[in-house]
């Protein structure tokens, strides 16, 4: 009966590391979620200290990152998960990382918008970007929720709105090619919003990525290199059995 107790005290105990390991990661995505908005608010309304104070805050996004590695190293090594819960300890690790550098892309957002900001100048003059960093933003808070929700369904979807920023990365890419071929002037500008074109783009990739994760956490299936159309089939076959 001892062993019994000691058994069902491990395990609660085990469960409750796992639960606050993903609280943590959800607190730290949502601060993640906070540095993107107010990089692409800063360059949008070319406010220069709102620009600057995302920049500076992205040492704590690194610092999180290091202390659930951290934390994720111990119940490696002292819980020694199988199965399932060592699907979800894994993919909390390669997710961190993904938001680290969804960070790193908002700092350098940020920075541009610092450098660039203008009082003088009108506060549209990045309009173009508006609407790409209003999908990213959507896809980061949507790849958090499904992780919230170990949702497989809805993260599969999300990587399928990875096609649609792309398709508006793709738009302001030829626009600023023919700016720059117009009015030599535009170059400067044009390459800017490149930069930060690329940026979104890149932090759209990432979210695909921990949407992913969700899936191998869930149903034990590595997606990244499968088409999705094959990835729902087989899985609807598999739930079918």
């Amino acid at each position: 009966m001892e062993t019994a107790d000691l058994s069902q005290h491990i395990s609660r105990r085990f469960n409750e590391d796992l639960e606050r390991v993903r609280t943590r990661v959800l607190q730290m995505g949502g601060f993640v979620e906070q540095q993107l908005q107010g990089a692409v608010t800063a360059l949008v309304e070319g406010d220069s200290k709102l620009g600057e104070k995302v920049a500076r805050g992205d040492h704590e996004v690194n610092d999180m990152e290091v202390s659930i590695d951290e934390e994720c190293s111990r119940i490696l090594a002292t819980r020694a998960p199988a199965a399932s819960d060592l699907r979800l300890i894994v993919a909390i690790i390669k997710t961190i990382t993904d938001l680290e550098r969804i960070g790193d892309e908002a700092e350098k957002i940020a920075y541009i918008a610092a450098k660039l900001a203008d009082p003088e100048g009108p506060a549209d003059r990045y309009r173009e970007i508006k609407h790409l960093g209003r999908l990213a933003q959507q896809m980061v808070h949507a790849s958090l929720d499904a992780v919230a929700r170990l949702d497989a369904g809805a993260a599969l979807q999300i990587c399928r709105d990875d096609r649609v920023l792309d398709e508006e990365y793709d738009a302001i890419q030829r626009q600023c090619i023919t700016f720059m071929m117009e009015d030599p002037r535009t170059i400067t500008r044009a390459l800017d919003l490149l930069w930060v074109a690329r940026a979104l783009e890149r932090i759209g990739d990432h979210a695909k990525n921990i949407c992913e994760y969700v899936v191998y956490m869930v149903h034990g299936k590595d997606i990244r290199h499968t088409a999705l159309d094959d990835v729902e089939r087989e899985l609807a076959a598999h739930g079918r059995r």
